[in-house]
């Protein structure tokens, strides 16, 4: 499972170093072979391929009748691009999902569970932020979600 923020650099050549903590676990769980998309909050999501797989079987067994359906198969799916950690750690991130996601220089890898966000560090800040400020304003007018009322934090 990951977890955390960690500051990472985009360097020319468009590649990011994994952080130190994270490289054996992900050699050992799939090789150092991931998977990078898109995700519509702006940010990349960055799978180990096997946990992609298991999300586009899934996604895939949706059918494709539905355009809803087809449209978010093709968003996650059609993006979706094979990438490898090579010796160092480092990953090298396809030109176009850099792009999509505004990733120059700073950016920052969040690690959510069996995936990690890779966000451009201006933009992760401020979507910390905006979320810290709705979930406190929610909090003090008694309006979590249901599903956070059997948490204790």
């Amino acid at each position: 499972m990951f977890k955390g923020s960690h500051p990472v650099t985009i360097d020319t050549k468009g590649r990011f170093a994994v952080p130190a903590a994270y490289r054996q676990p992900l050699s050992d769980d799939c090789g150092g072979r991931l998977v990078v998309t898109r995700h519509w909050d702006g940010c990349l999501l960055i799978y180990p391929s096997r946990e992609f797989e298991s999300f586009e079987q899934k996604l895939l067994a949706r059918g494709s009748l539905d355009p809803k359906v087809r449209n978010i198969q093709r968003f996650f799916i059609g993006n979706a691009r094979d990438v490898d950690m090579d010796r160092q750690g480092r990953v090298l991130l396809p030109s176009n999902l850099r792009e999509s996601a505004g990733l120059v220089s700073h950016a920052v890898l969040s690690g959510i569970g069996n995936l990690f966000e890779l966000w451009d560090a201006e933009r992760f800040e401020a979507r910390n932020q905006s979320t810290a400020d709705e979930l406190a304003a929610d909090a003090n007018a008694g309006e979590l979600p249901d599903v956070l009322m059997d948490i204790s934090l």
